[in-house]
């Protein structure tokens, strides 16, 4: 089933924290962009982690992720990690995330985030949240 909450935009400055000894941000760094774009997109969406966790007992969790970068970021880079949800099934949501300095794709993130009990067990997404992945 194909989601249609709605795209979001994320901005990230690099910092010398983010980069590797040739002033380019280190690849692992890229997850971590990826990761805030998408708890603030969800956050935006209406789903709070703390919240759902007390409400429903569950987490989300990465189950698969890809990256493709195309381009490097460098210090001082003002990036817009750009988040699509792109369909959504029983236990998990998928996620299409595009990292951008002004027109330019420096990295495409695909990831597969799916619903576990706080022991880890698989679990059916509610339906209060598949409708916000969903509307």
């Amino acid at each position: 089933m194909t989601a249609t909450i709605p795209p979001h935009s994320f901005p990230v400055r690099i910092y010398y924290e983010d980069t590797d000894a040739g002033g380019i941000v280190y690849h692992a760094n890229y997850i971590k962009f990826a990761e805030r774009a998408r708890t603030e997109m969800l956050r935006v969406a209406g789903f709070d982690h703390r919240q759902v966790l007390a409400e429903h007992k569950l987490i989300l969790v990465v189950r698969h992720i890809e990256i493709d970068f195309m381009a490097p970021a460098r210090l001082d880079d003002l990036l817009e990690v750009r988040s699509e949800c792109t369909g959504c099934g029983n236990t998990s949501v998928n996620l299409k995330q595009s990292i951008y300095r002004d027109d330019k794709l420096l990295c495409e993130v695909t990831s597969v985030i799916v619903a576990v009990s706080p022991e880890g067990k698989a679990l059916r997404l509610p339906p209060q949240l598949r409708q916000i992945f969903e509307r």
